[in-house]
């Protein structure tokens, strides 16, 4: 039997809700079989619930801010990571300095090397918090997710193992 068919023949037949939800528990809908990985289209949620619950546009929404902002934070302590990475690597000796005998550091700075892991690691904190944020918060097809903050996990994670497996 059809599921439009199969839904109009209930007792419940005015409740859309019911509906939705008993032919959605046992595969009876159209689109039983598509691959949406449990998130509803606008069309299917405001069938279902009839209006939009979101209340207060993204750029209100306090999650929303807490996200941007950890995301902001994380890129700021990236980059200042490379400044730190900067000064924790040994010196590199130039012609000049070789033919006059100045002396320069051939070992990476421990202070620096230090900061460097610190601000690596919570730069990772931040964009874990950030995604688990952003993946509760982002249950609906039209809402996006940010790839930069898959990008920066990556920097980050590979520039965390690249710095043990060089400094330890």
């Amino acid at each position: 039997m059809p599921a439009k068919l199969y839904a109009e023949s209930t007792v419940f037949a005015d409740d859309a809700r019911f509906n939705w939800f008993f032919c959605k528990d046992f595969g009876l809908t159209d689109n039983a079989d598509d691959d949406s990985g449990g998130k509803l289209s606008e069309r299917e949620y405001m069938q279902m619930s009839g209006r939009d619950r979101r209340s207060l546009p993204r750029l209100q929404d306090r999650v929303y801010q807490i996200c941007v902002g950890l995301n902001i934070l994380a890129w700021v302590s990236l980059a200042a990571a490379l400044v730190m990475f900067h000064f924790a690597r040994p010196e590199m000796i130039t012609g000049l300095q070789a033919h006059f005998g100045i002396e320069v550091r051939e070992y990476w700075s421990e202070h620096h090397v230090e900061m460097l892991n610190y601000l690596l690691q919570s730069c990772l904190v931040m964009t874990l918090v950030s995604i688990a944020l952003n993946q509760r918060r982002s249950r609906r097809e039209d809402d996006h997710f940010g790839m930069n903050l898959i990008v920066l996990g990556a920097i980050v994670v590979v520039s965390l193992l690249t710095l043990q497996i060089t400094i330890g």
